[in-house]
């Protein structure tokens, strides 16, 4: 069964990835959620890194805020795909420092960035990729899309009404 790590840089960025959380749960995906900071733990990145996928982790979901270097570290130390969830901290520049520093990875070293705060989309990004090769998994997604569909069919009838 495919699992997918989320990683932040700090506690304080757990609200924001609790969404992610809450998503691939919701999907059925088995998650490891850990603190790994780039600046104040490089031992634990680099391990991390260079081991995710030893563990079964098939998709990495990295959180960070400020300089934001967490998802694109690992993504230069692991085979697997990363997306980085910017993070609008405390010490950000309203957060546009976090989404450039994860958005412009050199060519070789690609990061899948989501929208500031966007941990749900990442969460579902990261079921889409093992939904490619997890018909279960698909079919969750399926049904989900189709329930956004409705809420929108919905809307517009009160709207209309």
């Amino acid at each position: 069964m495919a699992k997918v790590g989320i990683i932040m840089g700090s506690t304080s960025d757990l609200p924001v990835m609790q969404e992610a959380i809450d998503i691939l749960k919701g999907f059925d995906i088995e998650i490891e959620v850990d603190i790994v900071s780039a600046h104040r733990t490089p031992e634990k990145l680099f391990d991390y890194g260079k081991n995710a996928h030893t563990r079964g982790i098939s998709v990495v979901i990295a959180g960070a805020g400020g300089a934001a270097h967490l998802p694109g570290m690992v993504a230069s130390l692991s085979p697997l795909p990363v997306i980085g969830v910017p993070v609008k901290s405390r010490n950000s520049i309203d957060g546009w420092d976090s989404v450039l520093s994860i958005l412009q990875m050199p060519g070789g070293v690609p990061v899948a960035t989501v929208a500031l705060d966007g941990a749900k989309n990442a969460g579902i990004l990261a079921a889409q990729i093992i939904g490619t090769s997890d018909k279960c998994v698909l079919d969750k997604i399926l049904v989900y899309k189709e329930g956004l569909k409705q809420k929108v069919i919905e809307g517009a009838k009160k709207v209309s009404e």
